[in-house]
């Protein structure tokens, strides 16, 4: 039986990297900063330190557990990482607005979180 999966791809200096549907990032092993800097392009977002700290945990999380954390553990996570001023709800929808652990896994080059609409 033949697939039906709708693909679209990301084009970064000429290498094309397949993302699923939604434009979240199908190979977690491609996933490079050039690729996060891409994607955040896509979104309106323009990456700074403080955007790489919740990347970098994102990627950590996922490292140990093998899923994408939904908002809460997301928060819960950060917290843990980089302390209590960053991890609250609030600077995380300021960093990624819209839906955080959302967007943020999306940049992390990570599958979209369970249980997030």
């Amino acid at each position: 039986m033949a697939s039906t999966e709708i693909y679209r791809y990301l084009i970064i200096n000429q290498q094309h990297y397949r993302l699923d549907p939604e434009g979240y990032l199908i190979d977690i092993k491609e996933w490079t900063s050039e690729v996060a800097e891409a994607l955040a392009k896509e979104e309106g977002i323009t990456l700074t330190a403080e955007h790489w700290e919740i990347l970098h945990v994102l990627r950590d999380f996922y490292a140990r557990y093998e899923m994408a954390p939904a908002m809460r553990p997301l928060v819960k996570a950060v917290a843990q990482s980089l302390g209590p001023k960053k991890g609250r709800s609030i600077h995380l929808m300021h960093l990624f607005p819209g839906s955080p652990a959302k967007v943020a896994a999306r940049l992390a080059g990570l599958p979209k979180p369970t249980h997030c609409l």
